[in-house]
């Protein structure tokens, strides 16, 4: 390469998730990873403050909910909102990319919802034959 032809940046080489290098990986592991999906499964009804949010998504610390908002406002996959009041109020509500990711989440999650019967019948069968070796 001459000195006259640029060198591609990142958004000009293709991504490819199965690469180790690869930054949509890290991206696949905030949307997929437990608290990433249902925060952005609970944001898809509407925009939310910290400890709404918080509510929505039981069992989540806030340390981790707080952790798992950044990576995902990092992302470009929502959007923080600080108003200046006193208390302050922090709202939070998905990017357009956001919700087309959570779109997606969300058909997900309803398929694993509608077939738990059959995922908790695969259990059984698994858990007894595996108990009788």
């Amino acid at each position: 390469m001459d000195s006259t032809q640029e060198r591609p940046s990142a958004h000009d080489l293709p991504f490819n998730v199965f690469a180790k290098a690869c930054p949509s990986r890290g991206t696949l592991e905030h949307v997929t990873g437990r608290w990433g999906s249902l925060t952005l499964g609970a944001l898809y009804e509407g925009s939310l403050r910290f400890n709404e949010l918080r509510r929505r998504v039981d069992g989540v610390s806030e340390k981790m909910l707080s952790q798992t908002l950044h990576a995902l406002e990092r992302d470009g996959l929502v959007h923080r909102e600080a108003q200046p009041t006193n208390p302050p109020r922090v709202d939070y509500e998905l990017t357009p990319l956001g919700r087309q990711v959570a779109e997606r989440l969300l058909d997900l999650i309803h398929l694993v919802e509608g077939r738990m019967n059959d995922v908790l019948t695969a259990r059984e069968r698994y858990d007894t034959t595996r108990g009788a070796l």
